[in-house]
């Protein structure tokens, strides 16, 4: 797959609901886990209070589908040097509201810059033409729609599930409909990363397809990405720009004919 450095074409707003959430997104990464002790009692390991943040506020795809929170138990997790047995946390779970909050959750700086970039290249556009209302709107609805989608793909599983990629798939799908021939500039690992403007079609196209590979081979690809969530997020996202928009997409302005003079 190619690697999406910038793309050039320029919204004529500030897209400020992206921006947002990408600051949203990077708080919560670095803040998220102290914001509630989450029923652990004063001096429990970082790694409990976060494994409990997890539980809490991740999407797990057995709660979703039946709509009931798992039991709260204890766990045991590694926090660098040796295994801790964390208390049983006490706090109440909307499966709901998780699908909501489970976008605001990422497993690692790599996961969280990754997201952020495609955010970052391809949200102000979409944000730009649908209006900020309206885009809020449809990034919400495409990440519940990737979080429910895996989750009937999956229903027994209690893995959680979190990050941003599949309502920014949503976002991915739309700009692909709206501006297929905008040039995207990417690295192309196969010519050493040479950098290359291409057409949004090919850069869009050849990321969707790589998921829709990866998740038909192995359902969450390498056990931590939940490859599906990808695919429906992106396939709702350019279903609901089709029936939004309709065919009233952008097009490349005219060139001017200049005569020598």
């Amino acid at each position: 797959m190619v690697i999406p450095i910038h793309d050039l074409n320029p919204g004529r707003r500030l897209p400020l609901v992206t921006w947002t959430l990408i600051l949203l997104n990077f708080f919560v990464f670095f803040f998220g886990a102290s914001l509630s002790k989450n029923g652990l009692p004063d001096g429990a390991p970082a790694a409990c209070q976060q494994d409990a943040f997890i539980q809490h506020y991740a999407a797990i795809p057995k709660e979703l589908t039946e709509n009931q929170p798992l039991p709260l138990t204890r766990t045991r997790v590694y926090d660098g040097e040796n295994s801790v047995r964390c208390p049983a946390p006490t706090f109440h779970k909307n499966p709901a509201l998780s699908a909501l909050t489970s976008m605001f959750l990422h497993g690692g700086i790599v996961h969280l810059l990754g997201n952020m970039l495609f955010l970052f290249i391809f949200g102000n556009n979409v944000e730009d033409r649908m209006g900020r209302f309206g885009y809020l709107l449809f990034y919400l609805l495409c990440g519940y729609a990737a979080a429910y989608g895996f989750a009937f793909t999956d229903p027994s599983s209690t893995a959680p599930l979190i990050g941003a990629s599949g309502a920014i798939a949503g976002v991915l799908g739309s700009y692909l409909w709206l501006y297929p021939r905008a040039k995207v500039v990417s690295l192309v690992p196969f010519l050493f990363f040479l950098p290359l403007p291409l057409p949004a079609w090919i850069v869009l196209g050849s990321w969707f397809l790589l998921q829709a590979v990866y998740a038909h081979g192995a359902g969450v690809g390498d056990g931590s990405v939940a490859y599906m969530a990808h695919v429906v997020g992106f396939t709702v996202g350019l279903l609901l720009t089709m029936l939004y928009i309709g065919d009233r997409r952008e097009k490349p302005p005219l060139r001017r004919e200049t005569r020598p003079m």
